[in-house]
């Protein structure tokens, strides 16, 4: 099924990737601007592309990024004002899907809907071939490129010909202002290589059938 990914890159096969870009948009809250695209650190190790951000069911203040970035309990500080300290933690990680729900303190962070040049407004079903979809993430910024779609038809992944790196992990992919995957591996050749990716739509449904934190996800 989906590969678990790797922290550091290989010559050959899927690497992990993680970070992020310092977003923009409405302020709602004091503290760090995060939203999709935004980086993290994690345990004060490892750096992550965040997704999205918004609000489950309960009211939580909740983002996602890639599973391979950190398990459950980890901690989250923003790449861009680390001495802000912990915004957030690891509620859930999911190793086979390879997503990962963070719960924000709601009055440490600025969730915002737009970073770099991506703005999220929805969430959508998996790109497929030709379209165009783009990313932003902390190490690579926004780059964009044809969806080869479900190859494997697993209706759990998507591949894309965008430039991604480590760094990116998590990065939002979207088509026009709509989210329908992270960034989660390349292959073969950071840049060259396709992008590996999982569908908004499988993630969603792992979390709403867990009924816990991130249940009921809606972006801000």
């Amino acid at each position: 099924m989906f590969r678990k990914l790797a922290k550091a890159a290989t010559a050959a096969f899927a690497v992990a990737l993680g970070a992020a870009l310092l977003g923009t948009g409405t302020a709602q809250a004091a503290g760090p601007v995060i939203g999709g695209g935004s980086g993290i650190v994690i345990d004060n190790q490892f750096e992550c592309t965040v997704t999205t951000v918004g609000y489950d069911g309960a009211g939580r203040l909740v983002g996602l990024t890639a599973g391979h970035c950190g398990e459950a309990g980890s901690l989250v500080t923003a790449e861009a004002n680390r001495g802000a300290g912990v915004i957030g933690r690891f509620a859930y990680a999911n190793h086979d899907l390879d997503y990962a729900v963070i719960q924000f303190d709601p009055d440490r962070i600025t969730p915002v809907n737009t970073v770099g040049r991506v703005t999220i407004t929805g969430l959508g079903a998996p790109a497929q071939f030709p379209q165009i979809v783009c990313k932003e993430g902390r190490t690579t910024g926004n780059t964009c490129g044809i969806s080869w779609g479900d190859v494997f038809q697993s209706n759990v992944e998507t591949w894309s010909q965008m430039c991604v790196v480590e760094g990116d992990s998590g990065a939002p992919v979207v088509v026009g202002t709509t989210l329908v995957g992270m960034v989660n591996a390349y292959l073969a050749v950071a840049c060259f290589g396709p992008e590996v990716g999982t569908n908004m739509s499988a993630i969603l449904g792992d979390i709403n059938a867990r009924g816990d934190v991130g249940a009921g996800f809606t972006p801000i």
